[in-house]
């Protein structure tokens, strides 16, 4: 059978979601847990994939077994692995159904500290020596519905058969100190939201001009973008499926 898994985890430590050669990952961290306390070789096929220090409040993946899954394999789970990753929820979908290819939309948060702030090193870029203008960086948002192709902010020499992407939701909120970037689109390219902060920052503190958004996009090449914004900012927050 296919279970799908919902959980959340905190990537200061990790390298990201997907197993790679010497550098510690989420994905294999689950995977050996899944695999001890159901006693086969689990594989696991995560939502997408994040990158280093990035963190997720709602992700999912699945993975099938022959062992019947208990109801208790949630906490047994949590039980079983670091503090840092967190098990929601396991549940039965159908044997076709996938993680990442059935993902209708992914939904990001960025946060920024526009003032020194102990409590979020770790959890947002802290900007506090910037003053950033959020009016031209939500105006420079409404130019990302116009595009389809974000080549611009793709990382290179990635194995995308497409930088092809629909955005449905792009703007920044401020609430005190605290600058919040929500953007969510069918789906997004590796580094993409972060180059896109990089950029609209740039924007922000007057380098660029809104309108110079389209340039950068129609330029297709990431050196026409600014630089990634830092990766323990960015939290992946809900992936949308029609269960």
């Amino acid at each position: 059978m296919r279970y799908f898994i919902e959980f959340s985890y905190n990537g200061k430590n990790y390298f990201g979601y997907q197993i790679q050669p010497d550098a510690i990952s989420v994905q294999e961290e689950l995977e050996k847990a899944l695999s001890t306390i159901l006693r086969e070789d689990i594989k696991t096929t995560g939502a997408g994939r994040t990158d280093t220090g990035v963190h997720a409040k709602k992700i999912f993946a699945h993975f099938d077994t022959e062992n019947p899954v208990s109801d208790q394999l949630t906490h047994r789970l949590n039980s079983f692995l670091p503090p840092d990753i967190s098990i929601k929820s396991i549940f039965p979908v159908r044997d076709d159904f996938h993680a990442r290819f059935d993902a209708t939309y992914r939904t990001y948060e960025y946060y920024i500290s526009m003032e020194k702030n102990p409590f979020t090193q770790e959890s947002a870029w802290q900007l506090w020596r910037r003053s950033l203008d959020i009016d031209k960086m939500n105006e420079a948002c409404k130019i990302l519905f116009e595009y389809e192709d974000f080549t611009s902010f793709a990382k290179l020499k990635t194995d995308n058969k497409t930088n092809i992407c629909k955005m449905y939701k792009a703007e920044w909120e401020q609430n005190g100190s605290e600058l919040k970037f929500t953007v969510s689109a069918n789906r997004f390219l590796r580094n993409m939201v972060r180059a896109i902060v990089g950029t609209m920052v740039e924007i922000g503190a007057g380098k660029i001009q809104p309108e110079e958004l389209r340039r950068v996009i129609e330029d297709k090449n990431r050196n026409a973008a600014g630089t990634s914004a830092p990766g323990h900012g960015l939290f992946l927050v809900d992936v949308g499926y029609e269960f």
